[in-house]
């Protein structure tokens, strides 16, 4: 192992920031191919030390572990500088895609590029679901727990209450053995940072969040628009266990249903635009901070949806700087994760039965809208998921051209791409993903 000059691990993020597309999996696979084996910066055992405590954290775990690698090979200026160079890229396409959205939405072309993305976005849901299911399901024992979220999710329990049962019975199964758990691993920890100063970096963490809560409070009250969107923005970084799609009825009965900032339609086509870029997924919440702030009344709609962008972006991924820079040191001199290693593999399959749940309830709201299949849709699907199969690594190509496609179906008269209304609807309304 090697550790590389400040300069080349900057130019490295830097260029990490603008390459990660595909979701966590695909970024994290992109870390672990360039950081252990072809640089050699970090060894195997450390990287998954590392990947185990961000997968047991809320938020984007890719994001994280660049934070987390970053701060263990420089400290804590180059984790925030790592984790901030992996989401700014995807932060700023993500407010320009939101403006072309809103001033170019109702343009035919448009909605011809939105329609053909949803059934790109189904054909991710199932290729990211059979990637991790084939990870995480090895043994009856995590089938059994994937199953069983599945029922949980469906009986109506909250995400977070089926992950902590899952983590429960995770625990157990480390006690008694089941379920072909690793050993615990030793860490060569002599060349991590030391864990001092982490109260004051939790200190500065709560600052950071409540000065900024606090100035828009004072310019709007309590109730206004957005220390509302602020607060939203904060649950939802504290609940995004599994990524954007685990998150996704929480935002959707929040923003839509109760709130009524923006609607269906818009959450799933701003899902879909966030697969196109690199980055987190969950950068699509920025893009809904914009949305629903360019739509308030009385407002400068560009100036309200940057600064709306603004909020969003930062009470999401704040807390995920402050989970890394101060958990991250004391996990790193822990050497070893026996505690961790049932409840870890337990949520992880518990995540696997929730995207199995979304596969299904997106297939059937996107092929069968109307009770019927719709032949575009299907054949497009299908084809994007042929395409991720054969090139696994090229998925922001298959988005692309799924898109390029569906603007293509939609300028022939009679031919139509699933509209992703009917499904973000069920999930405002209520129903299980």
């Amino acid at each position: 192992m090697r550790t590389p000059t400040r300069a080349q691990a900057l130019r490295f993020w830097a260029w990490l920031g603008l390459v990660s597309f595909g979701g966590p999996a695909a970024q994290i696979a992109l870390m672990h191919s360039e950081l252990v084996e072809r640089r050699r910066w970090v060894d195997e055992a450390r990287f998954q030390h590392a990947l185990g405590y961000c997968m047991l954290l809320p938020g984007p775990e890719a994001q994280q572990l660049a934070t987390y690698l970053g701060w263990m090979l420089h400290g804590r200026a180059m984790g925030i500088a790592a984790g901030l160079l992996f989401i700014l890229p995807a932060w700023g396409l993500m407010l320009g895609l939101g403006w072309l959205y809103m001033a170019q939405g109702q343009q035919p072309w448009m909605q011809g590029v939105l329609a053909g993305l949803k059934p790109a976005v189904l054909a991710l849901v199932v290729w990211a679901l059979w990637r991790m299911g084939r990870k995480s399901l090895q043994h009856r024992l995590w089938l059994f727990v994937a199953l069983e979220s599945l029922v949980l999710l469906r009986l109506g329990l909250p995400f977070p209450l089926i992950l902590l049962l899952a983590a429960a019975l995770g625990a157990v199964a480390a006690h008694r053995g089941w379920g072909a758990l690793p050993k615990a691993v030793a860490v060569d920890t002599s060349r991590s940072p030391a864990p001092s100063g982490t109260v004051g970096v939790l200190g500065l963490g709560v600052l950071l969040w409540a000065l900024p809560m606090g100035l828009l409070v004072a310019w709007q009250g309590l109730q206004g628009f957005f220390p509302q969107l602020a607060g939203f923005f904060t649950q939802a970084a504290l609940l995004t266990f599994g990524g954007a799609y685990a998150v996704l009825p929480f935002v959707a009965q929040a923003v839509v249903q109760q709130q009524g900032w923006i609607t269906t339609a818009q959450l799933m086509d701003g899902l879909a635009l966030g697969e196109t870029t690199p980055g987190p997924l969950v950068i699509v919440l920025v893009f809904i901070g914009f949305v629903a702030a360019w739509q308030q009344t009385g407002a400068d709609p560009l100036v309200w949806g940057l600064l709306g962008g603004a909020v969003a972006g930062f009470f999401t991924f704040l807390p995920s700087f402050v989970f890394i820079l101060v958990g991250a040191p004391w996990v790193e001199r822990s050497r070893q994760l026996p505690v961790l290693a049932g409840p870890l593999r337990a949520i992880g399959a518990a995540v696997v039965g929730v995207m199995a749940d979304l596969a299904l309830f997106l297939g059937q709201h996107t092929l069968k809208p109307q009770g019927h299949w719709d032949a575009a849709a299907l054949g497009l699907a299908v084809l994007c998921g042929l395409a991720l199969w054969r090139w696994p690594r090229r998925a922001v190509w298959v988005v692309l051209g799924a898109a390029l496609v569906g603007a293509v179906l939609h300028e022939s008269p009679g031919v139509a791409v699933a509209p992703a209304a009917h499904l973000v609807e069920a999930l405002a309304g209520g129903q299980h993903l």
